[in-house]
């Protein structure tokens, strides 16, 4: 081996919050391991507010917290303690035929915690050189060879490194996949996803609304205010895509009173903080999570709608899925990138990504629309759910992340 040359059992590539974040696990928990991103990972003040919020379950505190990132995060997560789903139209009142999600019904367990981007990146940023048994590369590319033996990964910088196994993190149009030939399925659902935030005059008192409208779902979202806006939310608007174009370029007077449209007046009057981002949405599927020497994570593996809000969730759950299994080889002696690990990765993590991507498609069609009987019928559904406690039961553990 030339003095270039290391030697680890995983290596990802791609450094986004969950490649980072599976790097940060496998490291905490022993495992030699190398991230690679075409992207310069320094260590950085916060800097100024975005507008762009995760929503991070229960079930992915957990994670964040094994990989030591939780407690790096810069500022306080707000807490997520209730969530009403309402059903309704632009400028009408929401119906009475709602559901609420009270946190005491978890067991008085925050259903999640709202985290600013900027936040867990700085979070990550901080923990990943702090770790051991991790190399950081980044800003690097890599040519990556696979065979039945091993991998072996070429960096820009020289560097040569050969690994078990490689994970393909760099999101829905990963490199990595498309050299394995993995095919996906796509299905575009001609709307954007707008995502802000937004001052208001009342407390949100750590609620969540996801208000179900003809042209797609708008959800409010809770976050910690500050002393220039001291109650806030972030907001994740659906709309379809002409609507959201002519609103995106209204000027903030204009844009806030149709964010006020869509939220209703519980808030009082509503300001635009922070920038506006928008991206077009759509459902990603990979025909197959691996490959020789090579798993599919995070939006390489899939990408739904944001209707749940779970996007980023399930890429979690596919880091302490691997994770785990990756720990239990190496214990047993056992290869951490064979083909036996690889059947037991993607046997355990498609079948949840598929009911998912299923459910959120499901959603997005019985909402998305304003169909007369379709309207009164999901209403009266979104009662039943509330009245039925093992129903509600489990969306409640959906909500926080729990399988």
């Amino acid at each position: 081996m030339s003095e270039q040359e290391n030697e680890v059992a995983v290596c990802i590539v791609g450094a986004g919050p969950v490649g980072a974040t599976l790097a940060a696990l496998l490291a905490a928990e022993g495992v030699a391991a190398a991230v690679i991103d075409a992207a310069p990972l320094p260590p950085m003040e916060l800097p100024a507010f975005d507008g762009r919020c995760y929503a991070i379950a229960a079930a992915s505190q957990r994670i964040l917290a094994r990989a030591g990132v939780w407690d790096r995060l810069p500022e306080p997560p707000c807490p997520i303690l209730d969530i009403r789903v309402a059903d309704g139209r632009p400028g009408e009142p929401a119906s009475p035929l709602s559901l609420h999600f009270d946190h005491a019904e978890a067991g008085d367990t925050p259903f999640g915690w709202m985290v600013e981007a900027r936040a867990l990146r700085v979070a990550l940023n901080a923990r990943l050189p702090s770790l051991p048994n991790l190399s950081i590369h980044a800003p690097a590319r890599a040519e990556v060879t696979r065979t039945p033996d091993g991998a072996r990964i070429a960096l820009s910088d020289g560097t040569h490194l050969r690994a078990r196994l490689v994970v393909a993190a760099e999101g829905r149009n990963s490199p990595l996949r498309n050299q394995a030939g993995i095919r996906v399925s796509t299905l575009d659902y001609g709307c954007l996803g707008m995502v802000g935030a937004i001052a208001h005059e009342k407390p949100h008192h750590n609620t969540a609304l996801e208000q179900f409208l003809p042209n797609g779902p708008f959800a409010q979202l809770p976050i910690a205010g500050t002393p220039e806006h001291p109650h806030a939310s972030a907001i994740v608007w659906s709309e379809r895509t002409a609507i959201a174009k002519r609103a995106l370029a209204m000027d903030d007077a204009a844009y806030g009173r149709e964010i006020a449209r869509r939220l209703g007046d519980h808030l009082g009057r509503v300001t635009p903080i922070g920038r506006r981002w928008s991206y077009p949405l759509s459902a990603l599927h990979a025909h197959r999570y691996t490959d020789t020497r090579l798993a599919l994570v995070g939006d390489a593996a899939h990408g739904i709608h944001p209707i749940a809000g779970q996007g980023l969730n399930l890429g979690f759950r596919d880091v302490g899925a691997l994770a785990a299994l990756i720990a239990e080889a190496l214990a047993r002696g056992e290869d951490p990138g064979g083909a036996a690990l690889l059947a037991r990765y993607q046997a355990k993590r498609r079948p949840d990504a598929l009911m998912m991507l299923g459910a959120t498609h499901a959603l997005e069609r019985l909402f998305g629309n304003d169909f007369g009987p379709l309207r009164i019928a999901r209403r009266l559904g979104i009662a039943a759910v509330g009245r039925i406690p093992p129903l509600k039961r489990f969306f409640i553990r959906q909500a926080m992340g729990v399988t």
